[in-house]
């Protein structure tokens, strides 16, 4: 999960595990993090960090924004198999056709409500974790 808001990154790391997600999530704080992740950079090792069947992409964060990063990865032939869910607190018509556009495999407005965000994130394990066939990274 790329996302600057320490509160944001806490509650859905709490709805997960209310959620009863038996999914690891890794966080980075910005875009520019999100990429060293994706492409090893130091710290960011396969050890510790290992590659994401998914990113979950806030639109607004500093040092690179989520737009960007959804350019990047998907114009990238080793990344544009994982599949983004732009996971922000817009709502706003014009993001959802632009992140459609470049890229993103769903558009997620997070709720302000814990109990709402909780119920999301259920349905989103659901789909993401149990119905959706993802590409197994190790195979290629």
């Amino acid at each position: 999960m790329a996302d600057d808001d320490p509160l944001d990154r806490m509650l859905t790391q709490e709805a997960f595990l209310e959620s009863k997600s038996i999914n690891p999530l890794y966080f980075v704080e910005n875009g520019e993090e999100l990429l060293n992740y994706l492409h090893r950079v130091p710290p960011y090792n396969a050890e510790e960090h290992p590659f994401p069947d998914l990113i979950l992409l806030d639109l607004n964060m500093p040092k690179k924004d989520g737009r960007d990063c959804l350019i990047e990865i998907k114009n990238n032939p080793e990344l544009k198999h994982i599949p983004i869910i732009v996971l922000t607190t817009s709502n706003r018509e014009e993001e959802v056709f632009r992140s459609y556009d470049l890229g993103a495999s769903s558009f997620i407005s997070k709720p302000v409500d814990f109990e709402k965000l909780v119920g999301q994130i259920k349905i989103f394990n659901s789909y993401w974790c149990s119905i959706v066939e993802l590409p197994d990274v190790n195979e290629q």
